[in-house]
């Protein structure tokens, strides 16, 4: 079983250059400063003054386009630090809905509580079907992606790979699976784990003080998510609920994407080789159906 660990943090700093998200673009004022500041000789200004009047509109014009890459600045920082943040998809476990190589674009403000900004945009509570970004509560510093299948207080259970939530059969068509099966994991909670299931150990021993008649009860301000590639996904099933608090946003736009073949070295000599290769066939790895494609 792979691990689904979204997007790290890493991930999407490495495609920051493709989003305009670039931390350097904060020094790009700094860079003009010395143009503003020189200019033409106090004694040759008041000597010609049709040179004078030249010189003025170069000042005008360089003050004029350094604010308006202040401007820029401080709206792609508005973007960057509230509005969005960029991940790469690095595992397969919300195939097909989401594949190895996909960039996206998650929409931080969506799922919005108590804040600043709580007067000023309009949030949506977490629904039973999203997709939602959120810190791995096992470690905070990763990110998954999941699929959310019960909400606070909603009874769910699996069997024979099929979900019911509060007793009704769910219909799920975007759920793939490989054929295999395993007790634990296609009735869960009523199969008791075991070591050899990769369960969390805490999860483990917890699991149990969340059952009510073969059903998983999912507490306050938590939620139970799983992968669309039902088979091949570590999710709430081997380490447990996601806090409301974990929850960064929802993705909302794959605006590039990669082959998994792009990631493979084709040929001996290291990164430089490979850095190469995916350049002169670069055309051939984009997913040009995928990209600017909004995620349901």
């Amino acid at each position: 079983m792979t691990d689904p660990a979204i997007p790290s943090s890493l991930a999407a700093s490495q495609t920051s250059t493709a989003t305009g998200t670039e931390p350097e673009i904060l020094h790009g004022p700094d860079r003009f400063l010395p143009d503003v500041a020189t200019g033409a000789p106090a004694t040759a200004a008041s000597s010609d003054p049709q040179n004078s009047g030249r010189g003025r509109k170069q000042g005008e014009g360089w003050l004029a386009l350094l604010q308006s890459l202040v401007a820029t600045i401080v709206i792609a920082l508005f973007v960057v630090t509230f509005l969005t943040q960029a991940f790469q998809i690095p595992t397969e476990s919300m195939e097909n809905t989401l594949l190895v190589g996909d960039y996206l674009l998650v929409d931080k403000v969506h799922y919005g509580q108590m804040g600043i900004w709580h007067n000023l945009l309009r949030y949506s509570p977490v629904r039973r079907g999203d997709i939602i970004v959120f810190k791995y509560p096992i470690n905070p510093s990763q990110h998954f992606v999941k699929r959310v299948i019960g909400l606070p207080g909603d009874h769910v259970r699996l069997m024979e790979g099929e979900v019911y939530v509060n007793g009704k059969r769910q219909s799920e068509p975007f759920v793939i699976r490989n054929g295999s099966f395993s007790n634990y994991r296609d009735n869960f909670p009523a199969v008791q784990p075991t070591e050899r299931d990769g369960v969390i150990p805490e999860w483990r021993r917890g699991l149990a003080s969340h059952i009510r008649n073969d059903e998983l009860v999912v507490p306050k301000d938590s939620y139970f998510a799983m992968g669309d590639n039902r088979d091949d996904s570590s999710d709430s099933r081997y380490w447990g609920f996601v806090p409301r608090e974990n929850i960064v946003g929802r993705p909302w736009l794959i605006y590039f994407s990669l082959s998994a073949g792009s990631d493979e070295p084709p040929v001996a000599g290291g990164k430089l080789a490979s850095l190469i290769f995916t350049v002169r066939h670069f055309w051939e790895y984009v997913r040009w159906n995928r990209t600017m494609r909004l995620v349901n």
